[in-house]
């Protein structure tokens, strides 16, 4: 008799617990496991107790039973931090171990013990007595150098620890153990009892905000997704924001060409720059790299689809003064939605909520992305070698979705023979159009050249180009200039190569 085929038991593999935040669910790839012990650890004021918060208040939607056992803060503490997030404690069972220092309150329902007239065995049974009476399914236990203190040495600790993990084996509950490290750096005993350990860090930097990020140190049985992920404490909760892998992201889409509504500039550009490409535009301080990318943008609104400019250096103010100066009207397509512009303060934004933002755009349906500038950018990542690799999987997400990106990236002076840039990402780039000031008899005058497409033809001349009240003019190739990249041209043709002056800048 032939056996039937069994289908795979959905218990080998059970359903997940939620974290309490969707984006570091992402970041475990689904959440936690049921019924096991897990470690948020990190400095005081990282967020920990109000990411364990956001533990239990995903169980109360539930309707399940928690539990947060405090030995380090009041119940008032909690909710008050609770209240500034718009929560409430309601359906939270909170038990107190608190300070003898704190005077008693006769009328609170919750039993309050002191820590400092009773020995750890005893606290630790209380708090058993306690779980057993509630059977909660959820537990916060805050916080651990509390339990450390009280030990006294490490060997109690650690017996302290195993005593709490396997009593917490046995009553069908997932565990959120808090630790503000105030134990020795190279103290890696929790890390070798839990199932798993998020690692949270505040750091201080020189100007600007702090910086904030978690890592997932370790994780049992789940495929999390390593490395630092950017995260802001806002009203709600922590706002998490899991390092971009662009190889997690693919979309079809049609690789045709797009116009910038310049004819000259088409024509320069071999038709139009692909879909799913990226364009660095490079150059001097107001040569106009900016009024170039707000040409594409409204060539992209007219047709109907959505840009969004990211503007690091520029108000709103001073991007609609610019648009106006070559003619553009961008009021029409942003009251539309057709065109959105971001200002961002890189002082108060970290890389990972910026890479967040052009996600999200892209989410929304944006067909064009404008970062102005790198410059700007890099103001929010310091070190170089990152800001290109995450650069690089930025611009590579982008590429997979079929978003046509624009960087804009300025290069130090206005004139000089060696313009240097501060971060080479002219690699990263599937096409360079490269701007220059240059002189001629007495005037300063502009030049552009397309020194890089690796998707299509582009001509390999140097155009002559000016900033009017109708728009970009690109005139004739300039075959009887030399040097004009250099910084120091030499010209041996006539006037009539040279624009008119007709058209004023």
């Amino acid at each position: 008799m032939q056996g039937k085929v069994v289908p795979v038991e959905t218990s080998d593999d059970p359903p997940r617990i939620s974290s309490g935040s969707a984006a570091l669910d992402d970041i475990l790839d689904g959440g936690f496991d049921r019924e096991r012990v897990y470690l948020y650890e990190g400095r005081p004021g990282t967020g920990k107790t109000t990411l364990a918060l956001q533990f239990l208040l995903d169980g109360v939607r539930k309707g399940e039973t928690v539990l947060y056992v405090s030995l380090s803060e009041n119940e008032r503490e909690l909710r008050l931090v609770a209240r500034r997030h718009g929560w409430t404690l309601d359906g939270i069972d909170v038990f107190e171990i608190v300070p003898p220092e704190i005077t008693l309150d006769p009328t609170r329902e919750m039993t309050v013990f002191h820590p400092a007239e009773i020995e750890l065995s005893e606290t630790i049974k209380l708090i058993f007595e306690h779980v057993e009476r509630l059977k909660p399914t959820r537990i916060v236990f805050d916080s651990l150098s509390e339990v450390r203190l009280l030990a006294q040495n490490a060997l109690r600790y650690r017996r302290q620890i195993l005593a709490l993990k396997h009593f917490f084996s046995g009553q069908s509950c997932t565990v959120v153990l808090l630790d503000d490290l105030s134990g020795q750096a190279d103290d890696l005993q929790l890390h070798s009892i839990t199932h798993g350990v998020i690692l949270l860090e505040q750091l201080a930097l020189e100007y600007g905000a702090e910086r904030r990020r978690l890592r997932v140190m370790k994780m049992r049985g789940i495929d999390f997704r390593g490395g630092f992920h950017d995260f802001t404490i806002e009203r709600g909760g922590l706002q998490i924001y899991p390092r971009l892998i662009a190889a997690e992201h693919h979309r079809a889409f049609a690789h045709d060409l797009t116009s910038s509504g310049n004819a000259g500039l088409d024509e320069l550009l071999g038709g139009g720059l692909e879909r799913g490409t990226n364009t660095l535009l490079i150059g001097a301080a107001g040569v106009g790299k900016s009024s170039l990318s707000l040409t594409y943008v409204a060539a992209a609104a007219a047709r109907g689809e959505r840009s969004v400019v990211f503007a690091f250096d520029e108000g709103r103010g001073t991007i609609d003064a610019r648009a106006a100066a070559i003619g553009l009207d961008l009021q029409a397509g942003l009251d539309s939605g057709l065109i959105q512009i971001q200002q961002i303060d890189p002082a108060e934004m970290s890389p990972g909520e910026f890479t967040h933002r052009v996600r999200n755009s892209v989410d929304d349906g944006a067909r064009m992305i404008v970062i102005d500038s790198l410059n700007g950018y890099m103001n929010a990542m310091p070190d170089e070698r990152f800001l290109v690799l995450q650069m690089h999987e930025l611009l590579s997400y982008l590429s997979q979705q079929g978003v046509l990106t624009i960087l804009i990236l300025a290069q130090h002076g206005l004139i000089a023979p060696n313009q240097t840039t501060p971060v080479d990402l002219s690699y990263l780039s599937d096409a360079v159009i490269m701007l220059r000031y240059f002189e001629f008899q007495g005037t300063v005058r502009r030049a552009l050249s397309v020194v890089k497409k690796r998707s299509g033809r582009h001509e390999n001349t140097i155009r002559e180009f000016r900033l009017t009240p109708a728009g970009i003019t690109v005139g004739s190739p300039l075959n009887s200039f030399s040097g004009i990249f250099s910084g120091t041209p030499t010209y041996s043709g006539g006037p009539q190569l040279i624009m008119s002056d007709n058209a004023a800048d």
